[in-house]
């Protein structure tokens, strides 16, 4: 099985942690939103769309780049952020869906955010993500390897 996940990971590397450690298992591709654009994603059998939260939704950049997933691929979304309060995945798999694409799971965890006003204390979810959400990630991606 051949698979990608593309990563925008921009303050505190939190969301290209879980890619990594991931990668570093499974010997999956990866490549930054920025380097994506030239990609032919229709080679693959899985497709990863990895993001911080802003806003209660994938990165903007990320959500635009959802717009480019070829129909019938399948794709899984990883996710990190400050407060995981859920629903952050719904905007992103709205757009897949539209464009014919099937979304089989994705896994979020905490993130070391000290967006906007979190930075006046300090930030919020410090040391995360920890190893143990890392390990979750690895083993989200192990159980939708096969997933159709």
């Amino acid at each position: 099985m051949k698979a990608i996940i593309i990563y925008e990971s921009t303050h505190h590397g939190n969301t290209k942690k879980l890619v990594q450690a991931i990668a570093a298992k499974y010997h999956v591709e990866t490549a930054s939103i920025e380097g994506a654009e030239s990609i032919d994603l229709s080679s693959y059998d899985r497709i990863g769309l990895a993001s911080g939260i802003a806003f209660g939704k994938f990165y903007k950049r990320m959500e635009k780049f959802a717009e480019k997933i070829p129909a019938g691929a399948r794709v899984f979304l990883l996710y990190t952020c400050g407060n995981p309060a859920g629903g952050y995945v719904k905007s992103i798999t709205r757009t897949l869906e539209a464009n014919g694409a099937k979304v089989v799971g994705n896994y979020g965890c905490k993130g070391y955010d000290t967006y906007g006003p979190f930075k006046l204390v300090g930030g919020i979810a410090k040391g995360h993500p920890t190893e143990e959400e890392i390990a979750r990630a690895v083993e989200f991606y192990s159980k939708i390897r096969g997933k159709e």
